[in-house]
């Protein structure tokens, strides 16, 4: 039948592409991460920055070592952390009483020193850190990623971490005593907190790591790695806390032949 030209044809209906989710800002990516992780964290497959996340790490660990410095000061410090390791402590206590002075007041001022540098060595922890799940991911799981974007992951997925250190500050400048203070484990956010210098290194050693914002995070990094690749949230979850068990591990043995 032949086709009436008084009547035009009628265009094909063009495919309807798929919506490109809405690029975030760093703000939203940083208040995502706590609310909406799975948002934020596809959103690093577009722009895998992580300045942000990282300058807020670093100016409350500064600021937490600061108030430490002023409210417990470092010699005292360095004094607690001898306290929770039997061996050392016995080596101080034979050195001569003229010599001890100048050794622990040695190794507050390295103390301090490290401690300040925290943020710098941390980005070395967040490297070395993100290499292991990368070749974990890509050769054990087949996963689909980016190292820069693991990267970028590591380090937002570390925010909770940031309120022990706040949570800290607020407790010295409210007036808690420095006696016993552990700059390691400041807070009873784990069970190791509670275990005192007369307990078992190797019990404080296991159960520290067990902390409240350290899980938070572990599983912010599980999240956002299937958000990242083409991981599953299983073999995510798997992966990181395999890593994690490895951590607790080696903790232990270290804690056992130094104790």
């Amino acid at each position: 039948m032949a086709t009436n030209p008084s009547v035009p044809l009628q265009p094909s209906q063009p495919v309807q592409m798929s919506q490109q989710p809405e690029a975030l800002s760093e703000g939203q990516r940083l208040i995502g991460t706590f609310f909406s992780p799975s948002k934020s964290f596809a959103d690093l497959r577009r722009n895998a920055s992580w300045w942000a996340p990282f300058l807020i790490i670093a100016i409350v660990s500064v600021s937490f070592i600061s108030v430490v410095d002023q409210k417990v000061g470092f010699r005292k410090v360095v004094e607690n952390l001898i306290q929770l390791e039997p061996k050392q402590a016995e080596r101080v206590d034979r050195i001569p009483a003229d010599q001890r002075e100048a050794v622990m007041q040695r190794q507050a001022t390295i103390t301090k020193f490290i401690s300040y540098a925290v943020p710098l060595i941390a980005l070395v922890i967040y490297a070395v850190f993100a290499a292991l799940l990368f070749g974990t991911l890509k050769f054990a799981a087949s996963g689909d990623l980016k190292y820069k974007t693991l990267f970028a992951l590591i380090v937002y997925s570390r925010l909770p971490l940031i309120f022990g250190p706040l949570l800290a500050i607020l407790s010295l400048l409210a007036g808690v005593s420095g006696d016993g203070f552990d700059l390691r484990n400041p807070l009873a956010t784990n069970p190791g907190y509670f275990i005192g210098p007369d307990g078992s290194p190797v019990l404080r050693a296991l159960l520290t790591p067990f902390d409240v914002f350290s899980l938070w995070s572990l599983i912010l990094t599980a999240i956002g790695i299937s958000c990242i690749s083409k991981v599953k949230r299983g073999t995510a979850y798997a992966v990181v806390f395999g890593w994690f068990a490895v951590y607790v591990l080696g903790a232990v043995l270290l804690a056992a032949a130094t104790s």
